[in-house]
């Protein structure tokens, strides 16, 4: 399969600098329906390659938390994306080859088959295998036809075509299984833009969408005959101002033995000349007239920072890995430190690298930023942390995974 594949490449590239602009039109559109239907057959290739690395463990033999996180990190996907992909695989390998086929075929586009997919699970475990086979027919004609969010709307009354019988009783079911669909693809990404700002994108299922209109929207009224701002800036405001509120109520879950709380890293220098800016714990840069103004109502915590960004001191030192010591890891690591990991510091342990009951010293460098996922892994396998020359860790991976064993870091805590 990878010669197949490398000579597929090859061919693909050559097409990649073609003089489009010489082409007739007919010779035009049928080369954009010949890479359409090259892009859903690739897609089929794909789903069963991904498939069988889930399968069989691949993503936790090599340090991943799942296929998902392998993904992203391995095809630069964004965990929903992956998750989706995923999901479709096994679906497709578990019990729909009649659209595994068709997507193969060319016949259907990869999000098509993800509507025909949930479509017919929903008619098998309602009307049977055979109202299912149908289904798939009737709904692979549709999709030359429909759209994928039109091809979801008419699939909500397939049983007229397949099984009219028991159209009536079964079409509850199917708003039901759109329910659980909505509740499995529930989502909240956040992306962080060029510029340090924080992209946010998401879907929130029926109950999670009513609590966040009942708590932004008494905040997104104009303030008055002279508020300029726009509906969504307005929306900003209130999700800012709804999470002030929250973290006033004391009631949040504390983050490594911390009260919930953000982190501002600036110089005390320049904070008392009002000329610093300043850094969040994860990762975004702030003006200086930010950090000032968060200075007004915040506890001030000194951190001395070497020149290559290392934590030098942070007030005294404690036995367990807590208080200052925890947010000196904090500003040093700014999230579970093990190679392609995303998870931020709230969801991390502190893990000894020399261990403790082994005579190591509870000190910033003998500790390390772990979530829980991989503290299990590195005690539970052969890779190997260590600081590095700058004092920032570093992951050496086991020889079966890397013969050369060369050192692997964290890139996605890191600012640029």
């Amino acid at each position: 399969m990878v010669e197949e594949l490398a000579q597929a490449d090859d061919a693909v590239a050559a097409c990649v600098d073609a003089a489009a602009w010489a082409l007739p039109e007919h010779d035009l559109v049928a080369a954009l329906d010949a890479a359409h239907r090259l892009q859903q057959r690739l897609a089929a290739v794909t789903l069963t390659l991904i498939r069988e690395i889930d399968g069989r463990g691949t993503a936790r033999s090599q340090g991943a938390s799942s296929t998902a996180v392998w993904l992203r990190e391995r095809l630069r996907l964004t965990i929903p994306a992956a998750r989706r992909l995923i999901e479709l695989a096994t679906a497709l390998d578990s019990g729909n080859p009649g659209v595994r086929q068709a997507l193969a075929d060319g016949h259907i586009s990869l999000d098509q088959a993800r509507v025909i997919a949930d479509t017919v699970t929903t008619v098998e475990a309602t009307a049977g295998t055979e109202a299912a086979d149908k289904a798939i027919g009737v709904l692979t004609d549709w999709a030359g036809q429909f759209d994928p969010t039109q091809l979801r709307k008419l699939g909500t009354r397939i049983l007229d075509h397949v099984a009219p019988d028991i159209a009536d009783a079964a079409a509850q079911a199917a708003l039901e299984a759109e329910a659980r669909r909505a509740a499995r693809d529930r989502n909240l990404t956040l992306s962080e833009k060029a510029d340090g700002r924080l992209r946010l994108t998401g879907t929130l299922d029926a109950e999670a969408a009513g609590l966040f209109r009942a708590a932004i929207d008494p905040l997104t009224a104009p303030s008055g005959p002279d508020d300029s701002r726009s509906p969504g800036q307005r929306r900003h405001d209130a999700l800012a101002e709804v999470c002030r509120l929250a973290l006033r109520t004391a009631e949040l879950p504390d983050s490594g033995g911390e009260s919930a709380q953000i982190v501002v890293t600036t110089s005390y220098d320049g904070l008392t000349r009002q000329l610093s800016t300043g850094a969040l714990d994860i990762g975004l840069e702030l003006a200086a007239d930010t950090v000032r103004r968060l200075a007004c109502d915040a506890t001030i915590l000194p951190a001395v920072l070497g020149g290559t960004g290392q934590v030098l001191d942070v007030g005294r030192q404690r036995r367990l890995i807590t208080g200052p010591l925890r947010r000196a890891l904090v500003l040093r690591d700014r999230g579970c430190a093990f190679p392609g990991c995303d998870r931020p510091p709230r969801w991390c342990d502190a893990h000894h690298l020399h261990h403790w009951a082994d005579g190591g010293t509870t000190s910033l460098n003998n500790a390390v930023l772990l979530c829980g996922h991989h503290h299990r892994h590195v005690h539970q396998s052969d890779w190997v942390v260590r600081l590095g020359d700058d004092g920032h860790p570093e992951f050496i991976p086991p020889a079966w995974l890397d013969p050369e064993q060369l050192p692997r870091r964290n890139h996605y805590h890191r600012r640029t």
